[in-house]
This record gives structure tokens, C-alpha cells and sequence, in this order.
């Protein structure tokens, strides 16, 4: 039997803002209950919000002190009435990523299967078998965390840290998966590459995911995916749906 999320929490967080949160473990029930709230606070347009982010678990709500106030806003997000529940709402748009699982490309890919206990092939068709949403935002700008992979992907931090992974990596931490927005050092093990740029500083919508976004991984040859990182413009060969 699923257990349901608790009725939300509210606390203050800072001078101006809210902390509304659902639970202190990540489920998938809590998540999608953060982004639910995110979106019915954002539909609601109160009046001196200037900014709604969720996180695996909970939702910010910050708000602009000359034009209201703690109580009342308080007030506003008590009386949505919000009840957690156990489905996901549906995601306003569904991501394919290229990714490449050969050995140039995802160097400690059987290491992680082994840790999970499944073998390398096992583990590819864990990673390109289903659904995952972005339900979360972080770290660095951009920066998709995705979940949840099954039970048997929760395994341990590295001992050491890997000093530096490629932007578009992908990388397994605690039954999700992030696409490195950038070069940077990590402690979670890199076992996939792609060509997608998370963060596009350039463009109008510097974030290439929201929160609630669906993504699924397809394998491609190490050569496709020496051919997509050779060509700036492609995207990574990512394709976005919108569904109807």
C-alpha cells in the first residue's frame, strides 16, 4: 500500500518567505505533491509573491514585504486547500535525450550495475525503460535532477571525488539521475553521456527543463554521440514533445 504524504508544513524561512513542506524523506508522493502546490500558488497569482521554487519535497514561497505580509500570505496558502495525493500531474512536456553508454562514455557504468546489483545491460535498460521527471532544480543553474530509479539504485556516494565529469554527463545519485550542467568535480559515479545543454545562458528560457518535465534516455552508438557533441547546434539530438 502507497503511503500518502503528510498534510503539508509551513514554516518561516528568512524574512521574506515560506517554507511549505510535505515531507523530510523524498518519495515520488512528495514530490509530486511539491510540484502540485507549486502550481496551484503559481495559478493563484497572490498578490506580493515574487517567486514559487520547489524542491524534491517542499515549495519557497518568497514575497516582497511592501506589499504584503507574512500572516496574510500564510493565511492565502493555508486556504488553498491543498490535499496531497498520490499521482504525479501530468507533465506539460516530454523530453527524449541521446545518451551514450559505451565504454567512452560512461566509465563507471558497470561499477554502478554492480553496486545495484544488476548487470551493465540490466542496468542500461533500467536507465532507457522508463518515464523520469525532473523534480528538481539545483546545484548548479539548471541542473536536472530525475527520478526515481528502482529501489536497488540506492548505492553509496564514491569514496573519493572524481575531479572533473563533463557537462552533459550523466551521473547516479541515491536513485536519480542529473545531466551535469557543467565541468565540475563530483562524488557520484558518471555512467552516461550526453550532448544536452541543461543551461542555455544565451537564450530566452536559460533552463532547458521545469520542474515536472518527463525525460527518457535513448541509447545511441559512441559514435552518434561523438558526431552530437561535434555539433553545437544539434540540441544533442534531444527532442521535446508537448502533449496535446
Amino acid at each position: 500500500m502507497t503511503q500518502r504524504p503528510a498534510d503539508p508544513e509551513f514554516w518561516p524561512l528568512g524574512v521574506d518567505g515560506i517554507l511549505v513542506r510535505f515531507s523530510k524523506v523524498l518519495t515520488e508522493q512528495a514530490n509530486a505533491a511539491a510540484l502540485a502546490f507549486r502550481d496551484a500558488v503559481l495559478e493563484k497569482a497572490f498578490i506580493g509573491v515574487t517567486e514559487v521554487a520547489s524542491s524534491l519535497t517542499s515549495v519557497r514561497v518568497a514575497f516582497d514585504p511592501a506589499l504584503t505580509n507574512r500572516a496574510a500570505l500564510l493565511t492565502q496558502l493555508q486556504q488553498l486547500g491543498h490535499k496531497p495525493g498520490d499521482e504525479m500531474p501530468a507533465p506539460a512536456r516530454i523530453w527524449q535525450i541521446p545518451t551514450g553508454f559505451g565504454p567512452d562514455h560512461a566509465p563507471q557504468l558497470a561499477e554502478a550495475a554492480s553496486l545495484a546489483g544488476v548487470t551493465r545491460d540490466q542496468a542500461i535498460a533500467d536507465i532507457t525503460g522508463q518515464t523520469l521527471r525532473v523534480i528538481a532544480i539545483g546545484f548548479a543553474p539548471g541542473q536536472p535532477y530525475l527520478g526515481m530509479l528502482p529501489p536497488h539504485w540506492d548505492i553509496a556516494r564514491q569514496a573519493s571525488l572524481t575531479e572533473r565529469l563533463p557537462r552533459g554527463a550523466l551521473i547516479t545519485a541515491v536513485r536519480q539521475l542529473i545531466i551535469w550542467a557543467a565541468d565540475a568535480p563530483t562524488g557520484w559515479r558518471h555512467i552516461g553521456q550526453t550532448a544536452f545543454d541543461v543551461y542555455r545562458p544565451d537564450a530566452t528560457e536559460p533552463f532547458a527543463f521545469a520542474p515536472g518535465d518527463a525525460v527518457r534516455f535513448v541509447q545511441v552508438s559512441d559514435a552518434e554521440m561523438v558526431d552530437l557533441r561535434a555539433n553545437a547546434g544539434a540540441n544533442g539530438g534531444a527532442r521535446c514533445e508537448v502533449p496535446q
